[in-house]
């Protein structure tokens, strides 16, 4: 005997349907390219489509299209959605192919504002959109934090929406003083965790912050510039990222300055990074490091809650 098949449903206009695999002709569709609700979000290579309209009941038998690319969200934070797999790039920084901004905010601890014990540094990383693209976490023991402060050699681990972690940053104990210009500070960035892409390394200067970024062999490829006065007060500070001969202006690390109280209280920090879009996704990252080096050095407060002014105090 033939199979049965039902008559289609109102609305359905092919005869020769085959359950849950259809979809009415009035279902609204979204533009490839294109996310529902958010203004400009075209260039970042969303593609969603709407939700089902109020009233609307879909056929027994008959799925709503899954929505592609949409934002996650978990425990009330919204993750940037997934981007497709991108040539020779080390995995989970495919994000950084589709932004050319990015911004850090730290993490206010309770426990360190009320009794100034100093705790682990959390950060969230996001776009422009303000959806979570990476969470940074400090892993580093109780006595290093609040012996060597500021100066303290650390690990951070950066992972993204699933958990994995993506890149990881490690800086070892160095001297802060320039009576020794052959021990600078110095950062290394690995991603994936293991393999190196990347360094941030310190440059001996009189009175600025000079540092050089380096790809995996060393080599320089970017050079970072900031102000002899590094206090933050009702404005905010950058430090100008430039091509090696510093003749050519590529990008900007930015310190915001967010509010007398903010800043009295808690060594809590907002920064932007702004880089090419075309620029390596390694070196991409390796700025990303860059900007926690910079925060460590300068806008980390010491037990006394004083911020350094200049490069050597």
């Amino acid at each position: 005997l033939p199979a049965y098949k039902p008559a289609p449903a109102p609305g359905f206009s092919n005869a020769n349907y085959a359950p849950g695999n259809q979809v009415p002709c009035d279902y609204p569709q979204q533009a490839p390219g294109t996310y529902q609700g958010v203004a400009g979000a075209g260039s970042y290579g969303f593609q969603a489509t709407s939700p089902v309209p109020p009233g609307f009941a879909v056929p027994h038998g008959f799925a709503v299209p899954p929505i592609q690319n949409q934002p996650v969200t978990q425990e009330g934070t919204i993750w940037m959605p997934v981007p497709p797999p991108f040539p020779n790039c080390p995995p989970g920084l495919e994000y950084l192919t589709q932004i050319d901004q990015i911004l850090i905010h730290q993490q206010i601890e309770l426990l360190e504002i009320l009794t100034g014990f100093e705790t682990k540094n959390k950060y969230e990383i996001k776009n422009t959109l303000g959806q979570r693209v990476y969470f940074a976490a400090e892993d580093t023991d109780c006595c290093t934090r609040n012996c060597c402060g500021p100066s303290r050699p650390f690990t951070i681990h950066i992972t993204d929406n699933l958990g994995h972690e993506v890149i990881t940053l490690e800086r070892p104990l160095r001297c802060s003083s320039c009576c020794f210009p052959c021990c600078l500070q110095e950062l290394e960035v690995q991603a994936p965790p293991g393999t190196p892409v990347g360094y941030v390394v310190q440059n001996w200067h009189a009175c600025l912050p000079k540092f050089t970024i380096q790809d995996e062999k060393r080599m320089d490829i970017l050079k970072i510039s900031g102000p002899c006065v590094v206090c933050s007060c009702c404005e905010d500070v950058n430090f100008e990222v430039k091509s090696v001969d510093e003749t050519c202006a590529v990008g900007r690390i930015s310190k915001q300055w967010t509010g007398f109280l903010k800043e009295a209280v808690t060594d809590a920090d907002n920064f932007g990074i702004t880089f090419p879009m075309d620029l390596d996704v390694k070196m991409k990252a390796v700025m990303i490091g860059a900007c926690f080096l910079i925060d460590f050095m300068f806008f980390e407060h010491a037990g006394d809650k004083k911020q350094r002014a200049g490069v050597w105090q």
